[in-house]
C-alpha cells in the first residue's frame, strides 16, 4: 500500500462517523486493513481529535460521547 492509501485508511478510522445500527457495535472497516503500527497511529490521532471536539463543544462532549448519550436516551424511551 502507498503512504497515501494508508493515510486515507487512517482518516477513515479516525472519524466519528459510523454506519447507523440499532443493535450492534459499529467499527470502521478500514481498521482491519491497517498494519499494527498504523492502527496505533490512528488510535493516537483519534484520542487527540476527540479531545479537540470536546474542547470546542459547549457541553464538553465529543461526537462519540454525544452519540452514546443519545443512544442511551433513545433506549430509555
Amino acid at each position: 500500500m502507498t503512504p497515501e492509501q494508508i493515510e486515507l485508511l487512517v482518516d477513515q478510522v479516525t472519524t466519528a462517523h459510523r454506519p447507523a445500527s440499532v443493535d450492534e457495535l459499529r467499527y470502521a472497516p478500514a481498521w482491519h486493513d491497517l498494519a499494527p503500527a498504523d492502527r496505533e497511529r490512528a488510535y493516537d490521532r483519534t484520542r487527540a481529535l476527540r479531545a479537540l471536539e470536546a474542547a470546542l463543544d459547549p457541553d464538553g462532549q465529543s461526537t462519540t460521547t454525544r452519540a452514546i448519550v443519545n443512544r442511551i436516551k433513545n433506549l430509555a424511551r
